[in-house]
């Protein structure tokens, strides 16, 4: 990303990717073979993209906006939009730190690789004594197991759950968004620098009129 772009135009991007992020949340949907209640939505490709272009704090915030605003209308009481949290600032702080050290190809791929290790066994843990605690307060842990053995049978406890549902919805979700983040990246940050390269210009010409 270019390093003259300001803290403003930062600030302003990173305003428009937490508003496009929150309403990409709501649009979340199960994966086939998967636990129905484990659903897939593409924010966090958002997040992660903001990580590239301006560092992990923009894309810590905008995982946070995005968050908290869902976090009124959650039907988790929030427990999940925490666990949400958790891993993509996990997520975007890998592909920050990685991009950062190493600004290639090679340096983003180690970055998205990292940041799906780490996030998919924190969705492993935060689905352990997180959200299962939280639903099962809701609903018998008999009758959620009962509804993770209907599309797939190996999983008959808690723990079979996590291996056999958690483990591999993370995965696909990471590599989904890790996969738009490598389409998206290279095309938006070239948009945002010839943008901005017009914008100086046409501020240095005003200065001259």
């Amino acid at each position: 990303m270019n390093t003259t772009l300001t803290k403003t135009k930062k600030l302003t991007y990173s305003a428009m990717f937490a508003a496009i992020a929150t309403l990409v949340m709501y649009l979340d949907f199960p994966l086939p073979f998967m636990p129905p209640f484990l659903k897939l939505d593409l924010s966090g490709f958002i997040s992660i993209l903001t990580a590239f272009m301006f560092g992990a704090v923009p894309a810590i915030l905008v995982t946070l906006t995005k968050d908290i605003i869902h976090a009124f209308s959650s039907t988790t009481g929030g427990v999940g939009e925490l666990a949400d949290f958790l891993m993509m600032s996990a997520f975007s702080i890998a592909v920050s730190f990685s991009y950062k050290r190493n600004h290639t190809k090679k340096g983003a791929i180690i970055g998205l690789s990292i940041g799906t290790v780490i996030t998919v066994i924190i969705g492993m843990l935060t689905n352990k004594y997180m959200l299962i605690p939280f639903f099962s307060k809701v609903t018998p842990i008999e009758t959620i197991i009962e509804m993770c053995t209907k599309v797939n049978p190996s999983i008959d406890s808690i723990n079979t759950y996590i291996v056999f549902g958690v483990l591999p919805f993370n995965l696909i979700k990471c590599f989904i968004l890790s996969l738009i983040t490598v389409l998206v990246y290279k095309r938006l940050s070239v948009f945002i620098n010839s943008t901005h390269k017009f914008s100086k210009t046409t501020a240095n010409k005003a200065q001259n009129v």
